[in-house]
C-alpha cells in the first residue's frame, strides 16, 4: 500500500543480501587458496603456492572494504554526498588552498570510481577559488567523505606574498548527505 515504504524496504534488503553474499565468497575464496596452499606443499609446486598466496592477499583487501563497508552503518552512510570547500581567512592564499582541497577530493573521489559533478564554482579575485559545491556519487559516498568536515589549516611560503614570509591559510569542508526521503514543506506566501 506504501510504495515509498515498499522501495526502501527492497533496498535495504538488497543491501543486506550483498553483504552475506561478500562474507561467503571470502570464506569461499579463503578456503579455496589456503587448499590450494596445501596442494601446493605436497606436490613441491612453488607457482601454485605464490599464485594462491597473492590470491590471499587481494582477499585480505576485499574482507578489509567490506569491514569498513560494514562500519559505515549510519542511515546516511550509504548515499551519495555534497561536499562545499569554502575559503576562509587569509585572503588570496585561502582561496588558493580552497581550490586545492576541491581538487584533491574530486581527483579522491574519481580514483574511487565515483562520479563527481560541480554544482557550482564562486572563484576568487586573483587565484583559486572563494567556495564550490562538489556532488559526489558512488557507494558509501557521505559516510566516507563526512569525517573530512570541518576547519582545514595550511602553513606555508606563499607564493602571493613578495615578501615570501609564511601565511596561514583556512579552509572549511561542509559535507551533506543527499537525503532520499525528504519531508515535504510548504509554506504559504504570505509567511515568507
Amino acid at each position: 500500500d506504501n510504495p515509498e515504504n515498499a522501495q526502501k524496504l527492497m533496498r535495504e534488503r538488497q543491501a543486506l543480501l550483498d553483504a552475506v553474499e561478500a562474507v561467503r565468497k571470502i570464506e569461499t575464496d579463503l578456503r579455496d587458496n589456503i587448499e590450494l596452499i596445501e596442494l601446493g606443499e605436497m606436490e613441491e609446486d612453488d607457482s601454485v603456492i605464490a599464485d594462491a598466496e597473492a590470491a590471499l592477499k587481494d582477499l585480505g583487501k576485499l574482507a578489509a572494504e567490506k569491514e569498513l563497508e560494514a562500519l559505515l552503518n549510519g542511515e546516511a552512510d550509504a548515499n551519495d554526498t555534497f561536499l562545499e570547500v569554502n575559503a576562509g581567512a587569509g585572503g588570496t592564499e585561502s582561496c588558493d588552498w580552497a581550490s586545492i582541497l576541491a581538487r584533491m577530493y574530486s581527483r579522491w573521489a574519481e580514483r574511487k570510481g565515483y562520479k563527481v559533478e560541480i554544482q557550482s564554482v564562486n572563484y576568487g579575485e586573483e587565484a583559486g577559488i572563494k567556495s564550490a559545491t562538489l556532488e559526489i556519487r558512488g557507494d558509501y559516498a557521505y559516510g566516507l567523505c563526512k569525517a573530512e568536515a570541518g576547519v582545514h589549516r595550511l602553513i606555508r611560503l606563499s607564493p602571493f606574498n613578495s615578501a615570501n614570509t609564511r601565511q596561514t591559510s583556512f579552509a572549511l569542508i561542509e559535507v551533506l548527505p543527499e537525503v532520499d526521503d525528504a519531508p515535504e514543506v510548504s509554506l504559504k506566501p504570505e509567511d515568507i
